[in-house]
């Protein structure tokens, strides 16, 4: 799963960094590269507590929802990839039938990644329910 993220920097500060789609999740760092390590995490901690109290988690939406928001206008935008299977979610193991040349499709993305197939399959029904779930222009 993908969160885009806004990190600002004053001349006297380190770098913060908010998670749009999540409210409340903040984070910061010194450097640029420690900054990003730390949102991760960040993002990491704030879903696995949604996730112990029951709460469902906020898909991310795309950026340009995000853009009119004055609390960004000074921000420099990134986005930052989140592996949401390895979460305290309670993993249930489910039979399901996919048509083999499909499977063979998918486990040639999955290495491609580094990723594995429960992973990607995840990642992928999360993904199109974030882009079944977001108004069209028309609807907005």
């Amino acid at each position: 799963m993908q969160y885009p993220v806004v990190i600002h920097k004053d001349a006297v500060s380190a770098y913060g960094v908010t998670v749009p789609d999540l409210p409340g999740c903040f984070s910061a760092g010194d450097t640029m590269d420690e900054t990003m390590t730390n949102v991760v995490e960040a993002i990491e901690c704030h879903v696995e507590g949604l996730l112990l109290e029951g709460e469902d988690i906020p898909l991310p939406q795309p950026m340009d929802i995000h853009y009119g928001n004055a609390d960004y206008k000074e921000g420099i935008w990134g986005v930052v990839s989140i592996d949401l299977s390895k979460l305290s979610g309670k993993a249930k193991r489910i039979n399901i039938t996919i048509p083999e040349r499909i499977l063979n499709k998918i486990d040639t993305q999955v290495a491609e990644s580094g990723s594995n197939r429960s992973s990607y399959l995840v990642n992928a029904a999360l993904e199109y329910m974030r882009n079944d779930l977001v108004p069209t222009k028309s609807e907005r």
